[in-house]
């Protein structure tokens, strides 16, 4: 098969001829039909992120069961399903008290060795050199994924774009239901409006705020922010951001502020424009060594709560997103603006770096 290969940091992707991966006890083969492109294989091609190479990146999948590992029941070979970029194993201390989001072995062998859970790459190149897997490796035409980590997409969906659903927007879910635990007529702020942001807003929507602000420094992305659910947008670049943002609110801030991006200072920017007893949630990943200044005194006499977000909770969110999604309640493509075929992934990764992609791409096999 094909696959997109990152052999070392700020090197171009490959497309290379790899082996067929073969699953293993408890995994599936997905012929995947489309893979979304993430900020975070960017952060792992520059450097920003430590990450094993030769790799094959890729963590937001849909596709096609292709085959089934041994003691896998529930699905055949031509159902439509999509992936969690979080692979829980279902098995840890973590996953059996409800947090497979925070799953141990899949930081210890897939986030950190590019590894599944025996300790062992499924991707290999001709000459058996082994490829880590950057989650399931979904820049390929084929994936190997724990039946964990498979769920059925309903026929109602469309396969391509609702890869999506494996990161852009289970991160979204993950954010405004348990780490923001938004409430119908709050108010929220999105601060940074690209693939991940985009799909806040109009999650945000169906989550019944009652304002929504979108912060970015693209006039295109503010734009586009509105069509998705904002009711309000804030150009960071033509005037202090705090202050607009206390101008639409009388002073208050709101109830809840999210940052997107993952840099120091817009994490400060979403923690000011916070109202007293509201809610910071951070879902933007930063290279290992970013910090930033948070004034301490504000956070303990105001009451605000600062809280971290990787993704959803996986075996019990992804199959509410999913029948969210199949309700109509979602528009799973709404937010995907640009589709490249396998072989223009650099270039995907290259007009993401510029800043240039509104809301989401996705790499069609």
């Amino acid at each position: 098969m094909n696959a997109a290969v990152l052999s070392a940091v700020g090197a171009p992707l490959r497309i290379e001829e790899v082996r067929h991966p073969e699953p293993k006890a408890g995994e599936v083969r997905i012929k995947v039909a489309a893979c979304g492109v993430c900020h975070s294989d960017l952060h792992i091609a520059k450097g920003d992120l430590k990450f094993p190479m030769p790799a094959v990146l890729g963590h937001e999948i849909s596709g096609t069961v292709d085959a089934l590992g041994a003691g896998v029941a529930g699905f055949k070979p031509g159902d439509r399903v999509v992936s969690s970029f979080i692979m829980p194993c279902g098995k840890c201390p973590s996953c059996l008290r409800g947090r497979d989001d925070l799953c141990e072995t899949y930081f210890a062998f897939n986030r950190v060795r590019g590894v599944l859970y025996d300790g062992q790459s499924r991707l290999f190149r001709p000459d058996g050199t082994p490829l880590a897997m950057q989650m399931m490796g979904g820049m390929a035409q084929y994936a190997i994924v724990p039946e964990t980590d498979v769920f059925r997409l309903p026929d109602a969906l469309p396969l391509e774009e609702s890869c999506i659903l494996g990161c852009a927007l289970m991160t979204a879910y993950g954010a405004l239901k348990n780490a923001a635990q938004l409430r119908e007529g709050q108010s929220v702020v999105v601060v940074g409006v690209g693939g991940v942001g985009s799909n806040i807003l109009s999650l945000a929507r169906v989550f019944g705020a009652k304002q929504i602000v979108a912060v970015d420094v693209r006039q295109d992305k503010l734009q586009a922010a509105r069509a998705l659910g904002a009711t309000h947008v804030i150009d960071a670049r033509s005037s202090d951001p705090l202050v607009q943002l206390q101008a639409m609110t009388g002073g208050r801030g709101v109830d809840v502020a999210i940052e997107a991006i993952g840099r120091p200072e817009t994490v400060l920017q979403a923690f000011q424009m916070a109202a007293d007893g509201g809610r910071v949630v951070l879902v933007g990943v930063a290279p290992m060594d970013a910090v930033a200044p948070i004034p301490i005194t504000r956070l303990v006499r105001r009451g605000i709560q600062m809280v971290g977000s990787f993704g959803c909770r996986v075996r019990t969110d992804m199959p509410e997103l999913i029948a969210m999604a199949a309700a109509g309640r979602i528009d799973v493509g709404a937010s995907i603006t640009r589709r490249y075929r396998l072989d223009q992934v650099n270039e995907a990764f290259e007009a993401m770096e510029r800043g240039e992609i509104v809301g989401r791409a996705i790499v069609v096999m």
